[in-house]
């Protein structure tokens, strides 16, 4: 997944007040479930897993326990012709699994890898209570002996970070429909995990190469090792260990542990305005001045006159004028500092369905852009014309 604390780390409160009802009960089986898995071993482990999942709440997913010897068979003995990614948390191949006769991304991981045993309890029992067409769907998992795998449904366009930051010489560079398709489908997956899940989840880890695209760029949000059960009633934000990616961080968090809906907003800010321009949000190959993306954004937000220069110069120009500063009004308000400054998931959705249906063809003069309101005033018309759409 490579994770890692993305400022300097706290320890999770270990204290928390004993609370009845459906929230603080799934809140205690995830603090402790992952420790206590880590003591089992073999069918007992794989039976207790089991009986979590189908106790809490409702599970959305029958997610299937796999042999080793059945994911070995599927991956033609992990073969590396079979292999499709590799990071700190190990390999992924893919696989044909006979006994549900489907495609699958089979990932292996590494035991000194950056994914331990806790996050790996924690995405299976995540993933088995969500379903959304814009989550990964876990297929089933391994945990015979010391091996822990995941099964998931087979992407067939990998990652966002591989369309978009990771560009080789012969692949062809996303155009600004599917970008604007991608967030769209990202927004909704976050907006299904903060509004409908049950209970609400936090992603904390939303990121380009957490996004994976099928075969037709429908993007499904995965990796959910890092994902936490948000705050209880009454309560905005839970306090916790600080972890995540470098640059993702929302600032609150990264400075305090205080972590929120509105985090996973700041971070899905950073991810869009990865899709407009076609830059990381950190990389040390560019000028000094420019090698933090929201740093270097930031001014250029204040003068919409250089608003173009800011579009990825892969499009070639290829986007209509409006919706470029739509987009970018619509990142600018997620990345505001103050956490209670930026939009609701539900209402950048809205933004961007507006955005999403933009023709390419309907380009309008960079002058008459200019004249467009700040981001607020900007950022509500976008809302109140999607909404008027719908």
């Amino acid at each position: 997944m490579g994770c890692l604390p993305c400022c300097k780390s706290k320890a999770e409160s270990s204290s928390s007040t004993a609370s009845s009802g459906k929230i603080s009960k799934g809140r205690r089986t995830f603090k402790s479930l992952a420790s206590a898995m880590s003591h089992k071993t073999g069918s007992s482990r794989q039976r207790r897993i089991d009986a979590e999942i189908r106790k809490y709440g409702s599970a959305k997913n029958d997610v299937k326990v796999f042999t080793y010897a059945q994911l070995a068979e599927a991956t033609n003995n992990y073969n590396p012709d079979c292999l499709v990614g590799k990071g700190g948390f190990g390999n992924v191949y893919k696989g044909f699994l006979k006994s549900v006769d489907q495609t699958v991304a089979v990932k292996v991981l590494n035991r000194e890898g950056v994914q331990g045993t806790h996050e790996f309890f924690a995405e299976i029992l995540m993933l088995s209570m969500v379903q959304h067409p814009n989550l990964v769907k876990l297929i089933g998992y391994c945990a015979e002996d010391h091996h822990r795998i995941l099964v998931y449904e087979f992407m067939a366009n990998g990652s966002l970070e591989n369309h978009l930051l990771d560009i080789g010489a012969y692949k062809e560079p996303l155009d600004w429909k599917n970008r604007m398709k991608i967030a769209e489908g990202a927004a909704r997956g976050l907006e299904y995990l903060h509004n409908s899940a049950e209970p609400a989840i936090i992603y904390r880890d939303f990121k380009s190469s957490n996004i994976l695209l099928d075969e037709n760029f429908n993007p499904k949000l995965s990796d959910f090792g890092l994902a936490k059960i948000g705050p209880k009633d009454g309560q905005d934000h839970v306090s916790t260990r600080v972890m995540g990616t470098f640059g993702y961080c929302a600032p609150e968090y990264a400075a305090s542990g205080q972590l929120s809906t509105k985090s996973d907003i700041y971070s899905f800010g950073v991810v869009f305005l990865e899709i407009i321009t076609g830059r990381r949000v950190f990389d040390a190959s560019r000028a000094t001045e420019e090698q933090n993306l929201i740093e270097w954004a930031q001014p250029l937000f204040k003068d919409r006159t250089k608003f173009t220069l800011m579009a990825d110069p892969l499009l070639k120009g290829q986007f209509p004028v409006k919706g470029l500063f739509q987009a970018l009004a619509v990142a600018a308000m997620c990345l505001q500092e103050e956490a209670d400054t930026r939009p609701y998931m539900d209402d950048v959705v809205t933004a961007l369905a507006h955005l999403a249906v933009q023709r390419v063809e309907e380009k309008d003069t960079a002058g008459e852009s200019v004249k467009c309101a700040g981001h607020v005033e900007y950022f509500k018309a976008i809302s109140s014309a999607g909404s008027e759409r719908a």
